[in-house]
Parts: structure tokens; sequence; C-alpha cells
């Protein structure tokens, strides 16, 4: 009978504990046990570990002083907010937004920088984001030797055990190790992650799915990306691979096959229309989607016709995906949100139609406008999960575990 590796188990129970504190806490043992379904031998054990490292602190509820206070004051359970700083950032084709966070994810400093940076050299993109790292890192009044490691969320496909990027708009090469290019350049721990993940686990921590362990997240943007979201742990493919949506296939046609990108991207969406004055500024800028709802809403029969077939593409995916997960909830975000009343619409009809009858009541549409910086925030996320699991010691986390 084979047994579960142990260091694998410590790190999950650290995660679980260190988890339950910070969206509970001030917590006591009891309640964490109570909470994590972890033994009071284990809680007692991993947060004795834990406040020997200083990532969490204690304060006491109560007072021997006060006659109305019977017994000792109750120990409560706190992250230590200081214990570690991370930084998180989401690249796009002409946006770059950073944060600094606590080990708490709360953000510290933010930064948005507009810049086109797709198809540009890697190296021009690894100074543009180095840049950007350092100035975030500096606005919060820290120095680059003080930030424990780095997240970059990308679109694309990522793999993320190796940081390499398979493919993504962003750059004009594929398979990147990208992760390895900014580590070196930062000297310091950098995660290249999904942008999908990272956004799923904003709104995990953060978001509208502060309630759910269990919840899956679409993102419509220039790519269609998805995050899987079960017990509370993002579900990634072999290698720590991300999902890419708009590689689904839809349909056959005498030219192959027919793939959800082709219906709902925004390439597909925007390509309709002459793409000329200020449209083509507006798309080279990264505000298609933005004008576009202008145009739609002066009545642009190609765009509300491509809009009304993206979000029909898109409804019968994400019935689809009910049918594969069947989660209690599905948040949408993304820049295709602003294509309005015709997206929307025919988005949740089509849903209604393709969704079994079994499972029509098991999962509610969620629709969110995020801002770059909660995405960002996300993917600050991913870099403090990583912690939570690390062991630590008088040094800070163990590196490459």
């Amino acid at each position: 009978m084979k047994t579960a590796d142990p260091e694998l188990m410590r790190a999950i129970n650290r995660f679980t504990i260190l988890d339950t504190i910070r969206r509970h806490g001030p917590i006591s043992r009891i309640e964490i046990s109570e909470r994590s379904e972890l033994s009071t031998t284990t809680v007692s054990a991993i947060t004795a570990s834990l406040l020997d490292d200083g990532l969490i602190l204690t304060r006491h509820e109560g007072d021997l002083r006060d006659a109305a206070v019977r017994g000792r004051p109750r120990v409560m359970l706190e992250l230590n907010p200081d214990a570690a700083r991370v930084v998180g950032a989401k690249i796009a084709s002409n946006r770059m937004t950073f944060v600094v966070t606590n080990f708490k994810g709360e953000v510290r400093s933010a930064l948005t920088l507009d810049l086109r940076v797709d198809r540009q050299p890697i190296a021009v993109i690894a100074d543009l984001i180095e840049d950007g790292v350092r100035r975030c890192v500096v606005d919060a009044g820290l120095s680059l030797e003080e930030i424990d490691s780095v997240c970059i969320g990308l679109p694309g496909v990522i793999e993320h055990r190796t940081g390499r990027v398979l493919t993504s708009p962003v750059f004009r090469d594929t398979e990147v190790n990208f992760a390895a290019e900014m580590t070196e350049r930062l000297r310091t721990a950098t995660i290249v992650e999904s942008d999908a993940h990272a956004v799923t686990l904003a709104h995990h921590w953060f978001g509208k799915a502060r309630d759910l362990n269990d919840v899956v997240l679409v993102s419509l943007e220039r790519t269609l990306g998805l995050g899987v979201l079960h017990g509370g742990q993002l579900f990634r493919g072999a290698g720590g691979l991300n999902h890419n949506l708009g590689d689904l296939v839809v349909g056959i046609s005498s030219e192959g096959p027919v793939r959800l990108s082709s219906k709902a991207g925004e390439s597909a969406i925007l390509g309709v229309h002459p793409a000329a004055g200020r449209f083509a500024e507006a798309i080279q800028l990264g505000r298609g989607m933005q004008h576009a709802q202008g145009l739609i809403e002066a009545d642009d029969n190609a765009l509300v016709s491509a809009a009304v077939s993206a979000g029909e593409a898109v409804g019968i995916a994400l019935a689809n995906i009910v049918t594969l997960f069947a989660p209690p909830r599905i948040i949408v975000v993304g820049s295709s949100l602003a294509l309005g009343k015709p997206f929307l619409e025919s988005m949740s009809t089509a849903y209604a139609v393709a969704i079994p009858p079994s499972l029509k009541n098991v999962a509610e549409l969620v629709f969110d406008h995020s801002v770059e910086e909660i995405w960002a925030q996300g993917a600050a996320v991913v870099a403090l999960c990583e912690l939570y699991e690390s062991p630590w010691g008088t040094t800070g986390p163990a590196q490459g575990l």
C-alpha cells in the first residue's frame, strides 16, 4: 500500500493552516482544527513552527485582571503581514500592471504602464517588466532584496512547473523559459503563470469566490482563458499547464476544426469591422473592445452580429463547462464584456438552451468587470500560495521546493 509523501502532506497542511488563519483570523487553534478538519496535534505542531518563523502572531483576548473575565485569556492567531512581500504582474499586449503585496495579499503599491509590448523581442519585454517591477517595489518603500518572490501573469499556454511560455500573444517566440530569464534579471525567485489562473485566485481570496472552494472562471480577452478551482486549489494539467479555452473545438468545417477563438476571440469579433481611423488606433492601443461598444450602441450591424455570434458560442461553452464540472458558480471576466447587451443576452440565451435540464439550477453565472489591478494582485496570490506551502527557517522560504 502506497503512503503519501510526508513533505507533500506537511506542505498541504501548512498551506491549509495559513490560509485558514488568513481567511478567519484572529482565530484560535481549536477553531483552526474545526475549520481545517486537521487534528489538534497537527495544528499545534504546525502553528508552533509558524510562530517560530514569524509567519503568524499571537493576540490575547481577555485579561485576568478583569474580574468580569474568568479563566485564562484566549490565545488567538493571525498572519504577520510583514512576514513576506511579493510582486504580482499582469502583462497584456498593450499594458503592464504591477502590485507589491504583503503576506496577507494586501496591496502596498500599484503601478500601471500603458506600453505596447506585444511582438517585441524577448529581451525588450524582459527589460520593460524588470523596470516595472523595480519601480513598483521602490514605490512601496522597499528594495528588491526585500522581495521574497515575483509572479508574472501572462495570456497564453504556460507550463507552471518550469516557467516555460509555450505560446502567448505577447511573445513572437514560442517555448520561452521566461521564469529563468526573469529570475536571472531580478535575482529573485520568479514564477510565470497564466493570467486566467491568477485572476481566479484573486477572486477566491478577495472577490466573487471568497465564499467558495470550488469555482470556474472564464476570461474573455485577447485569448480565452479558463481557471478551475477545486477544494481551494487550482487544477492544472500535465507539467502545470493551464487551460486555453480558445482551443476548444466547437465544430468541424471543410478546412478543419472550428475553435472557440475563431468565434469568440477578440480578433474574430473586431475583425468584422474595417480597421481604419479611430477604430484602428483603438485596437492598436488595446482599447478595441471599448471602441466596439460605442459602435454597437450606434447599431453597427457587423459588430452587433459578431457580438451575438460570439455570445452564443461562449454560452454553449459555458454550458459544456457546467456539464463537465458542475461548479456552483462561473465567473466571467474580461474585455469582451464591454460588448454589452447583444453579447450578454445571446450568451445567456444560448447557455439556457444548452444546459442539461438536470444541471439547470446548479451553477450561478456572475459577470465581473475586473480592473487590471486585481489580475496583478492575483499573480501576487500565486506567489503567496507557494510561500504558504514552503518550509521556512531563519533564512526564509526554501527555494525550489
